[in-house]
């Protein structure tokens, strides 16, 4: 995404738009201050000289975040009715008459009411009005960050239903980190300044245990860090500057049209998002003769989308040796080292879910001179994987650093 204003085309004929540019401001867990930050950046734009509006922020009856619009040009939100009740949203055919410089537009992740727009997500819409030429400041938790909505699950026991691509939030321009310690955290919800006092204390006793918010606060961290990571990697393309090589990991996903395919897929993409240029691979192994006994065709398709949306391939591979065939498939591309995500009930290769039929019960990975390979298991505890030892270098040849 890049600057976006009015310009004229090469020949002069007609206007031509370039997209706006795109701000997230990413926390791990409510009431860190996203919102308010983000109120503190659009002042600060406006003393500036930008043109500056309010398209949509929440406060939460925060009374400190709701003093920072006082002065703030808000755009009115479009009313409208869903199940007898009324609901507040972003109006934006509105914004896009009024044609800001730029506008704020609170959670993300939001999903809209029935009915009340061109698109289901609040991202579609900001999607739209950033390629309408139009710089956009939102927030995000962590939670709501497609990739880590299992993980954050497991920690938390709360569920997440709106979640945002990862690819969308990887596109912004600047992704600004809103950090507070978890002790901070707990004391700003104790004093009230987080939600009500009917709330506080069930909150604090639940979401807001310290160690819920420890490892949020790392997965932040950690998604973060990929990011830097990949703004690096783009700087020293863009320079020039050649002279150390980063190791591309490729992540290959097994799929089997089991229940356990969208925990392997979440899991590999977060490997593949550690380091610049990873890639997420899945493939479906059919076997030769048509048979695919146990494999539900609707759960391959929705894993397919979630590949997808978390900025994999998908691909479908013809093969009666499951272990062969994958290994076959990673070395496609010639990439220094590979991990595997396969459903497995032990972290060897025990490959006996429904749809890939019988394999042999403990199977090797093959030495090789220009590959690591490294195996996560689908029933990892905790959502951790274990890597198989990398196998000895052939005679002659150099070792994977």
């Amino acid at each position: 995404m890049t600057t976006t204003h009015w310009a004229g085309s090469a020949d002069g004929s007609q206007p031509v738009v370039r997209a706006g540019k795109l701000k997230v401001f990413l926390g791990a867990a409510p009431g860190v201050g996203k919102t308010y930050r983000m109120l503190d950046e659009a002042h600060r734009r406006a003393a500036r000289g930008a043109d500056v509006v309010v398209g949509f922020v929440q406060c939460h009856r925060r009374r400190h975040t709701e003093a920072r619009l006082d002065g703030m040009e808000a755009i009115p939100l479009a009313a409208h009715t869903y199940r007898g009740a009324m609901h507040a949203e972003l109006d934006r055919a509105a914004l896009l008459s009024r044609r800001p410089q730029v506008v704020l537009i609170d959670e993300l992740a939001h999903t809209n009411v029935p009915g009340s727009g061109l698109h289901p997500k609040r991202w579609q819409d900001v999607e739209d009005i950033l390629a309408s030429g139009i710089d956009v400041f939102t927030t995000l938790n962590v939670q709501h960050l497609e990739s880590l909505s299992d993980v954050v699950e497991k920690i938390t026991g709360v569920p997440q239903h709106e979640t945002v691509p990862d690819e969308f939030v990887r596109r912004a321009d600047e992704i600004e980190l809103v950090d507070l310690p978890p002790e901070g955290l707990r004391r700003r919800l104790a004093h009230g300044n987080i939600y009500p006092p009917e709330r506080i204390d069930a909150s604090m006793a639940n979401y807001f245990r310290t160690g819920n918010l420890i490892a949020l606060r790392e997965l932040a961290l950690l998604w973060l860090a990929g990011r830097v990571d990949e703004a690096l990697h783009r700087y020293r393309t863009e320079h020039g500057i050649g002279d150390v090589w980063e190791t591309r990991e490729r992540v290959v996903v097994a799929l089997t049209g089991g229940p356990e395919g969208e925990t392997l897929i979440r899991r590999a993409a977060r490997i593949a998002g550690r380091s610049a240029g990873g890639e997420l691979l899945a493939v479906h192994i059919a076997r030769s003769d048509g048979l695919a006994a146990g494999v539900s065709q609707a759960a391959l398709a929705g894993q397919r989308v979630l590949v997808e949306q978390l900025g994999g391939s998908y691909h479908s591979v013809v093969g009666d040796e499951v272990p062969t065939a994958l290994v076959d498939f990673a070395l496609v591309g010639s990439t220094p080292r590979s991990w595997f995500s396969v459903p497995a009930d032990d972290v060897g290769w025990n490959v006996s879910s429904p749809g890939v039929g019988s394999a042999r019960p403990s199977w090797r990975f093959p030495r090789t001179s220009t590959s690591t390979w490294s195996l996560t298991s689908g029933r990892a505890t905790a959502g951790f994987c274990r890597p198989v030892a990398a196998p000895s270098p052939l005679p002659g040849s150099s070792p994977d650093p």
